[in-house]
């Protein structure tokens, strides 16, 4: 607790809730503003083409003078993801232990960013001054190590941001919490509490990362061929258990994934990974080993293991293909508008003839708390009031239910929306108002121009393709010069529906020769009608609608 009287607290996430992913949230301590995160998320189903979405930052950027510091939890991308995006709307030091400001440079090499970023490294023993407050920290366990909680010391007590954690019993070096530390925090007073709820409706603990290593010790002693391992790129975890298996079984490891070989180098030179020399070798020199001496690591170019999966299950990928003998351990969980892709997935690789081991099969664990976990957090801290963050709404939910099972008032818990800014002033904390807040799509070098409409066409597209019909007029003798020429795409079968094209076009002319034997006509007129003529003729034929463009020219 700060000597220096508060007068007004704010909490705003701008991303992390109601989704998994897209961690954003934002800290107002009277006239200074701090945020907690810069992540991005993977796209939906819905959004086609997209490659990530981050949050929209714009009352950040309106706010930029008042932005005193950015604190990264972890370096996993739904945490750091979007730091470069951010940076480019806002100057500000950023903080983070070792290992996490290595990722989070790694992700400013990808895209310009200012050069004058000031990194601050900071451990469970820094404390961070400022005019209105001070910031310290405390270790938590995660799927990374360096993991981070952020304490805010405010006159009313400490605001508390978990990060993303769970307990794990036999954590070891740089995967210890600091359990110490967090009952120490609830001693002295946590006045808000923001928890992670990714597993909130899972009972019981998570389980240990050691059982997942036994599991991996049996698993690549029964392979009879290559193993592949799906992961997340930062899941530092997962790889070195998996390099460890590989040391102890005499195999070679090939880590194959842009993302993984930046993230492996890092792990490599801050000594984060412990690699057995000569156990990795580059994806060119597989053939010289058999199949049973080989590990695969991998990952998408964006760091995500379905894509990768993917193009491998579908011979796209340049450099693996499926083999009979092949094992393949799915060690990550997809977020919940992935699973379907997933499960097919699944089912093409056991058509190739693949063993296929999930978390079912104990190869996988999850990072985050289950329901026991975080009651012991919440117990931990005692706090006054609670947030709870980082899920999709009902996850949120189910948090809150645990939060009143160990004794926290429902008036006490406030379920925040993206942008609610959830306010303390006059000695009562409660909703006041909204911010601007949402998504942002990055497709391409494109930030934020692929919006709902362009998402609306796309979809269109898939569903019912695209009909383009193209006409070339003569103005002067109000005529048509050539066409209408229809071209169809992803619609119908052409050379099964001349008798609709045909009709199609008859269609056309009509309209287009009533339009040019006018003194005057607009060709925005002719589309017009060109599309809604067309439109209630291809529905009442085919019941489709195709996306109609028509492209009119003239000479």
């Amino acid at each position: 607790m700060t000597k220096i009287q508060n007068e007004l607290i704010r909490v705003i996430p701008l991303g992390g809730v109601g989704e998994v992913g897209k961690s954003m949230y934002v800290v107002e301590i009277d006239d200074e503003l701090f945020i907690m995160d810069s992540g991005l998320m993977f796209p939906e189903n819905e959004m086609l083409g997209i490659d990530i979405v981050i949050p929209d930052m714009t009352y950040l950027e309106e706010n930029k003078d008042r932005v005193k510091g950015i604190f990264l939890t972890h370096g996993h991308e739904d945490a750091i993801g979007s730091i470069a995006y951010l940076l480019q709307k806002v100057q500000a030091p950023v903080y983070g232990t070792k290992l996490t400001l290595a990722l989070a440079k790694e992700h400013l090499k990808k895209m310009p960013a200012p050069s004058n970023v000031r990194f601050f490294e900071v451990t469970n023993r820094s404390r961070m001054n400022f005019k209105r407050t001070h910031v310290t920290f405390f270790y938590t366990t995660h799927s990374i190590p360096d993991s981070l909680g952020i304490v805010f010391h405010t006159s009313e007590g400490a605001i508390v941001n978990t990060g993303e954690f769970k307990f794990d019993q036999a954590a070891k070096g740089k995967y210890r919490p600091d359990i110490a530390k967090m009952a120490t925090l609830g001693e002295e007073g946590v006045f808000i509490l923001m928890s992670d709820s990714t597993e909130a409706e899972r009972p019981g603990y998570t389980t240990s990362e050691s059982v997942i290593e036994k599991r991996l010790s049996k698993t690549f002693h029964e392979a009879e061929g290559r193993i592949l391992v799906a992961l997340y790129a930062s899941n530092f975890i997962r790889i070195q258990q998996v390099l460890d298996q590989a040391a102890a079984k005499d195999k070679k490891v090939a880590v194959i994934g842009k993302s993984l070989e930046s993230y492996f180098e890092v792990g490599l030179r801050l000594g984060y990974l412990q690699v057995k020399e000569d156990i990795v070798v580059p994806v060119k020199d597989l053939d010289r080993y058999d199949d049973q001496d080989i590990v695969l690591i991998i990952t998408g170019n964006q760091g995500e293991p379905l894509e990768a999966l993917e193009k491998i299950v579908r011979k796209h990928h340049k450099e693996i293909n499926i083999k009979e003998t092949d094992t393949v351990l799915i060690t990550f969980t997809p977020s919940p508008v992935m699973e379907i892709s997933m499960y097919q997935m699944m089912n093409e690789l056991a058509k190739a003839g693949a063993t296929v081991l999930t978390s079912t099969r104990n190869v996988h664990v999850s990072g985050h708390g289950s329901q026991e976990d975080l009651k012991m957090m919440l117990n931990l801290m005692r706090p006054k009031y609670f947030i709870p963050i980082q899920g999709e709404y009902r996850m949120l939910i189910a948090h809150s239910k645990l939060a009143q099972e160990v004794g926290l008032p429902k008036n006490r818990i406030f379920i925040a929306d993206k942008g609610d800014i959830v306010e303390f002033k006059n000695d009562k904390l409660r909703m006041s108002g909204r911010v601007q807040a949402g998504n942002v799509l990055i497709d391409g070098i494109g930030v934020g121009d692929v919006g709902n409409i362009v998402l609306r066409d796309r979809k269109l597209l898939s569903q019912d393709g695209i009909f383009t019909v193209v006409v070339t007029l003569n103005r002067k003798q109000k005529r048509i010069a050539a066409g209408p020429e229809v071209v169809s795409r992803g619609f119908v079968y052409v050379r099964e529906s001349e008798e609709l094209f045909e009709e199609a076009t008859k269609l056309i002319r009509k309209i287009v020769e009533k339009y040019v034997s006018k003194e005057t006509f607009e060709w925005t007129n002719i589309k017009q009608e060109i599309r809604e003529t067309l439109s209630s003729y291809l529905y009442q034929q085919t019941k489709r609608r195709p996306m109609i463009i028509p492209i009119i020219m003239e000479y």
